[in-house]
């Protein structure tokens, strides 16, 4: 081969490698509900610097569970740590790179503009729970985390029976869009899917004594088509930078 052409190859060979979009992937991620506001902030700056692109797939833990049982094709999953580690022992997800990356609380919500009910204390959170009109909260049945602790602790505050005769019971997604669109007087879920619901506001986190946080993890799909990109994902996740965004979302480092 003439010098001129191999070092034209070898020139080439270089810019591509040294190109912003040399080695993108595309990351399937599957997610539960309470990271979704912290994953749309945080892979802006993901994106720049690594020019993977990331495709989001959000629904309840107990949903993704079934799904990631059922064999679907994904890179990375963000879930309930309990559920990770079940997946894990089932061989759908790699216990090799597996972090925590986030907590939440359960907090209370109310339309905007309405005086704050008291929540201070376990006999002001049921009386507050029993004086309103209805209450919104996610299906227990649709396996999401915040849904399935309330619908318990209503029992164990003996306020249960009450309750669910005006409980408005959502699949997935934003409980407290039922607030802002006048469906609920209150709604209970994750403080970080109250935060970005336009028109109403988070009177505060359960009283800490019945308070229950959840541990979100992130780990590597078994069957993953991108896992180099999707264990960097993971590490953007877990670093320091990421602090102020899941403090400004409700959420907090584990």
């Amino acid at each position: 081969m003439p010098r001129h052409i191999a070092r034209m190859l070898i020139g080439l060979m270089v810019l591509a490698a040294l190109s912003p979009q040399g080695g993108a992937a595309e990351i399937k991620v599957l997610t539960a509900g309470a990271m979704r506001g912290v994953l749309a902030e945080l892979l802006v700056p993901f994106a720049k610097a690594t020019h993977h692109s990331v495709v989001l797939d959000n629904a309840t833990a107990g949903v993704l569970a079934k799904r990631i049982e059922g064999g679907e094709a994904f890179d990375l999953a963000i879930i309930p740590s309990k559920v990770v580690d079940a997946l894990i022992d089932k061989g759908r997800l790699l216990r090799d790179g597996r972090v925590d990356v986030a907590k939440v609380g359960i907090g209370v919500a109310v339309k905007e503009g309405r005086a704050l009910p008291d929540i201070s204390t376990v006999d002001a959170l049921k009386r507050t729970l029993l004086d309103a009109e209805a209450v919104a909260y996610i299906d227990p049945k649709s396996g999401g985390s915040s849904g399935v602790y309330f619908d318990r602790l209503i029992d164990q505050l003996g306020i249960g029976e009450q309750v669910r005769r005006k409980a408005r019971l959502k699949q997935g997604g934003y409980v407290a869009e039922l607030v802002a669109n006048g469906e609920a007087e209150v709604a209970v879920h994750q403080m970080s899917e109250i935060v970005p619901v336009k028109g109403v506001v988070l009177v505060g986190p359960l009283p800490a004594e019945i308070q229950n946080f959840t541990v979100y993890s992130a780990a590597v799909g078994a069957s993953a088509r991108e896992p180099a990109a999707a264990k960097t994902l993971i590490d953007h996740l877990a670093g320091a930078s990421a602090a102020p965004a899941l403090k400004a979302k409700g959420m907090d480092k584990p």
